[in-house]
């Protein structure tokens, strides 16, 4: 991977039995320009929600909960929990990713992109349980659930009294002697705290969390991660090594040959099982995974927001029969091209495509979705840093492209331009 254009560092942790290798390349970027090594500190996102799930089942197995336990049981009286038909939201629904709810909340609307996880409050939160109607009934159908293992987070720190962050330090890092993985950072993880940027490769601000910090508000190290890794594969005798047993003995559907356990995803495919999991904020990338056959494990942390190049390259890491990442490289297009593509165009009568040009930058707007900045690979063919999706423009006609096709998921869809 040329890092120069795809991020600005890379740390790797790799275990081969008792021997740990970690590897650096690039950039911390931070203001004291600290090399990157073990110890660099990254915002490791999504990955948090094993944590969260992993906390779920230990307290599980301390018989302060129940799976099946309705989440409405340990929120105030006041919170209407939605229902489908009568089905409630269990835990262990909110902890496969098969709540019914959505990925985000549609109340989510941050005074700072920048920062937007910070002002979503509980308040927040209870006014769009108590509005929200289900489209799903509880355990059926997979979507990726910010919403939901932040909220589970939360129910876990009301039910035993403490922070989230407490209940993570005191129940998994103190255990396994990881210091640095945090929510506050100490002055010390403070000084090897890598600067995240964004797909452009600018500096962006470091993400904080409030109500929802059990989705994605966690800070590590390779080095830290490493000593996680290792209790996922060869769990010793003990509480956490009983409670990842559990978080791995529900597989729910995900997509083909794709599952989801409680946190982790799972992939059984070309002769192999690999559980991982992938994390990202505004500045970030990161992977934690290994497959149950071979052995073979790997944690990649980028301190830039490369999500799915990130997973892809870190999957092949782990299982050469998945495909190194599509490297697509960046081309100057002209100001006037692209004013071009400016305007709205409908995918299905309620969702479209909303462009915008501003000079030699281009931007799209899914319906009820942040804007991305996509990058052009030709004067037609357009790219995400952020997800993965391409787009490829009509040649323009009368001064406006007519149409465009967006490739994703394996398809590609037209959508044509909004008079």
């Amino acid at each position: 991977m040329d890092i120069g254009r795809e991020s600005l560092g890379l740390v790797a942790a790799v275990l081969d039995g008792d021997r740990r290798s970690i590897f650096a390349h690039g950039q911390s970027g931070s203001e004291n320009n600290r090399p990157l090594d073990g110890d660099t500190v990254f915002e490791i996102g999504s990955i948090t929600k094993v944590f969260t799930a992993l906390l779920f089942a230990d307290m599980v197995l301390r018989g302060e909960l129940a799976p099946d336990d309705p989440a409405a049981k340990f929120l105030p009286d006041s919170v209407k929990m939605p229902d489908f038909e009568g089905a409630p939201i269990t835990l262990m629904d909110l902890a496969t990713y098969t709540s019914g709810l959505p990925r985000m909340p549609s109340n989510f609307a941050p005074k700072d992109w920048s920062n937007p996880y910070i002002d979503y409050r509980a308040e927040r939160l209870y006014d769009y349980l108590s509005n929200h109607k289900l489209g799903f009934k509880p355990g059926t159908h997979y979507e990726y659930a910010n919403l939901g293992f932040g909220l589970l987070g939360h129910i876990l720190e009301r039910r035993a009294g403490k922070s989230y962050e407490d209940l993570v330090v005191s129940r998994i890092c103190a255990p396994l002697g990881m210091d640095d993985t945090r929510i506050t950072l100490s002055d010390s993880m403070q000084q090897r705290l890598a600067r995240g940027h964004n797909a452009a490769l600018a500096p962006v601000a470091n993400w904080d969390f409030s109500v929802l910090a059990g989705a994605g508000a966690l800070r590590s190290t390779a080095n830290d991660l490493t000593k996680f890794l290792q209790m996922c594969m060869d769990p010793a005798d003990g509480p956490l090594a009983a409670a990842l047993k559990l978080t791995l003995s529900e597989r729910r559907p995900r997509a083909s040959e794709r599952y989801v356990a409680l946190g982790w995803f799972v992939a059984n495919r070309f002769g192999d099982e690999v559980v991982w999991k992938s994390g990202g904020t505004g500045g970030y990338a990161t992977f934690i995974g290994y497959s149950t056959k071979t052995r073979r494990n790997f944690i990649l942390l980028s301190n830039a927001a490369d999500y799915d190049p990130n997973t892809a390259l870190a999957t092949h890491l782990v299982n050469a029969a998945y495909p190194m990442p599509k490297l697509y490289r960046e081309v100057p297009v002209d100001p006037a091209v692209l004013a071009a593509y400016t305007g709205r165009y409908e995918l299905t009568p309620t969702f479209a495509l909303t462009v915008r040009a501003d000079g030699a930058r281009l931007f799209v707007r899914g319906t009820g979705q942040d804007e991305l900045q996509v990058f052009a690979e030709s004067e037609t063919d357009f790219f995400s840093r952020v997800v993965n999706a391409q787009i490829t423009f009509a040649r323009p006609e009368g001064g406006a492209a007519p149409s465009l096709v967006l490739h994703q998921n394996g398809r590609d869809r037209v959508a044509k331009r909004i008079p």
